[in-house]
């Protein structure tokens, strides 16, 4: 079932209050891909409009971490979820979002991609 992403809140001013229009396809949304940490990656692959695809993670072991002083990338396992500054709620779950603050085997880092819609985990360490 998808979720409505369309306006329905257009105002009608005088006349009979009746439908605008019927919501349409291309208006579909989607729910929310809540990113928790478990044992081995799963991506789901969804057909979004156009024919395009996007790659949602739905299960998480491993970040792309990026070290501001070495200026180096290194793929590093995810060891907890520490606090997410969008809502404090998500952090209790261990939900990864963007903004996400991780400890990983390298350090904390703040994750920088959007997981739900890109697909992978990217992160900077912070020291």
């Amino acid at each position: 079932m998808g979720v409505y992403q369309g306006n329905d809140f257009k105002k009608i001013s005088g006349g009979l209050k009746g439908k605008s229009r019927d919501k349409r396809k291309f208006e579909m949304g989607s729910p929310p891909t809540n990113t928790t940490l478990s044992t081995e990656d799963v991506k789901i692959k969804e057909r979004t409009f156009g024919g395009n695809l996007k790659y949602k993670l739905r299960y998480a072991v491993t970040a792309n971490v990026y070290d501001p002083t070495t200026k180096q990338a290194k793929k590093s396992k995810i060891l907890a979820v520490l606090e997410t500054p969008s809502n404090p709620e998500l952090a209790r779950r261990g939900i990864i979002t963007k903004g996400t603050r991780i400890r990983t085997e390298l350090g904390e880092a703040i994750v920088t991609s959007r997981p739900g819609q890109d697909g992978i985990i990217n992160a900077i360490l912070i020291k």
